[in-house]
């Protein structure tokens, strides 16, 4: 633990403090995205299109609804017509929905790079009593949040994630997550979700310290690269023969899922 300590880069880990205590804390900083959610929207300018050139198909089937194709088709209908607009059809469709409807409807906003009205729902899934968090899903929110340049949110997306006394080993869904991460040169953030995911009692296997160790050397870390490497020994001892194999040995996020 010192050794973490060490590490200037670091932010200091949030205690856990039961599930009345996650809740809150994490439906805290999720109010802190939305009101920059919200900033952003009324940013925006909206153009009028022709929308049979610009709009995704949506995916039929067994993964989407017919209420949560309507509920996506909604919300993107009430983002041109401003807040309120968009609070209504929340109030009367979104906050209706099932679990696994919502979950679609999520995944689909994010397929169809809508990134922020995601966001939005994506607060909403964290409110469902049932819930338990999806590793790959905050994966694909910090994808589509990235590739928008909406850094700032994935701050606080990781925030809420490490205040969750839930979250389950899973050791694919952090992998995704640290890819996810090092692919837009967040390297503190991948570090913090490195020491959750032991802390979680995910001991990081030869593929995790392969990803995390070139990805930091990547983004030109070598100070931080070179303390995950004592981390790596510890496990596997002095010689890392693992970190020469070649890049086909590494399962990439779209093979994961």
């Amino acid at each position: 633990m010192s050794s973490w300590s060490q590490c200037a880069r670091f932010t200091a880990y949030p205690l856990d403090t039961g599930n009345n205590g996650r809740r809150l804390q994490s439906n805290t900083v999720f109010s802190s995205i939305a009101s920059r959610t919200r900033s952003k929207c009324r940013n925006m300018r909206i153009s009028m299109r022709d929308r049979s050139k610009n709009r995704k198909p949506l995916q039929k089937g067994r993964n989407l609804s017919i209420e949560a194709i309507q509920a996506v088709q909604a919300l993107k209908r009430a983002k041109q017509n401003g807040e309120s607009a968009l609070e209504q059809v929340f109030n009367s469709k979104i906050t209706r929905l099932l679990k696994n409807d919502l979950i679609a409807v999520l995944r689909e906003l994010i397929r169809q790079n809508q990134c922020l009205l995601a966001l939005k729902v994506f607060e909403e899934v964290q409110t469902e009593i049932s819930y338990r968090p999806q590793l790959k899903l905050y994966a694909e929110m910090v994808s589509c949040l990235g590739s928008n340049g909406f850094l700032e949110e994935i701050k606080y997306l990781i925030m809420a994630l490490k205040m969750d006394s839930s979250l389950p080993p899973d050791i694919e869904g952090f992998y995704a997550l640290l890819e996810s991460l090092l692919k837009f040169n967040l390297s503190s953030l991948a570090l913090e979700v490195f020491y959750l995911m032991k802390l979680r009692g995910c001991d990081p296997d030869k593929l995790t310290f392969k990803l995390l160790i070139n990805g930091l050397e990547s983004n030109e870390e070598t100070d931080l690269s070179a303390f995950v490497r004592q981390e790596a020994e510890k496990y596997y001892g002095h010689s890392l023969n693992f970190l020469d194999e070649t890049e086909d040995d590494v399962p990439s996020l779209n093979q994961m899922y």
